[in-house]
């Protein structure tokens, strides 16, 4: 069996570990590449180096931090500009440079919401994303960043109403809006649990967020059984980009 190589692309910083960290840490137990391209925060943070543990856990390569600045933490990329605010053109091809380095054969990134709490961040790095995964096959776009590469498919992280009913409550602080999508539009419900212990551990790399009270903070705090209700399973849209062998285009279940 070929188990097809990952690149995640997400907005901050334990994003990768609350949205994929489960298929990314099957890949690379498997033997698959994985990788992760963060589009916030700047290498010389703590949240860089906490990300580089989380990934380290995963079994993933090391950091690929585009180092804008978060849209709501200013200090997350001391003078550069907000990842919302950059030019189009300059996010797509910095995404694009890193597709045709790594050449995945997957890529995962955040829904057109931006999962469970759209996040301006996280809808932009969808925006980003979407487009990169194309212009990444067309030599004529993008031809300083590297020989063209079309991925198999594009895998976009999400949660079905059944699922943000389930468990919102337990995900989201209360009042907060939740953003989820039609059960029929998931196309792999993917059973992480073989993989959960290593998929918590890399959440709680994220110490800062731990020690805010953030999403991985509440997680920390909860018994095994709640964190494996909460975070056992990982849904995600499927849109294929390119005809090819079903091993290279579906996630290992």
């Amino acid at each position: 069996m070929v188990v097809p190589s990952v690149l995640g692309v997400f907005a901050h910083p334990d994003d990768e570990s609350l949205s994929a960290g489960g298929v990314l840490a099957r890949h690379a137990a498997m033997g698959a590449r994985t990788a992760v391209v963060t589009t916030t925060w700047a290498e010389d943070t703590p949240r860089a180096e906490e990300l580089s543990d989380a990934l380290r856990i995963l079994g993933a390569e090391e950091p690929r931090l585009l180092g804008y600045a978060d849209a709501r933490v200013p200090q997350s990329a001391p003078g550069q500009v907000r990842f919302c605010d950059a030019p189009l053109d300059e996010s797509v091809r910095h995404v694009v440079a890193h597709i045709r380095e790594f050449r995945p054969d997957v890529v995962i990134t955040h829904d057109a919401y931006g999962g469970l709490t759209g996040h301006p961040d996280h809808r932009h790095t969808h925006r980003v994303t979407s487009l990169a995964v194309q212009a990444a096959a067309l030599e004529r776009l993008c031809p300083d960043a590297g020989a063209p590469w079309r991925p198999s498919a594009l895998y976009l992280a999400t949660h079905p109403h059944s699922a943000a009913r389930a468990l919102g409550a337990g995900l989201m602080r209360q009042g907060r809006e939740m953003f989820s999508v039609p059960d029929e539009w998931i196309g792999a419900a993917v059973d992480v649990g073989p993989w959960f212990e290593r998929k918590v551990a890399a959440v709680l790399a994220h110490r800062s967020e731990v020690a805010r009270g953030a999403l991985p903070g509440r997680i920390a705090v909860l018994p095994p059984v709640e964190q494996r209700r909460l975070l056992g399973t990982e849904w995600y849209i499927r849109h294929d980009l390119a005809p090819a062998p079903a091993a290279r285009t579906e996630l290992t279940p």
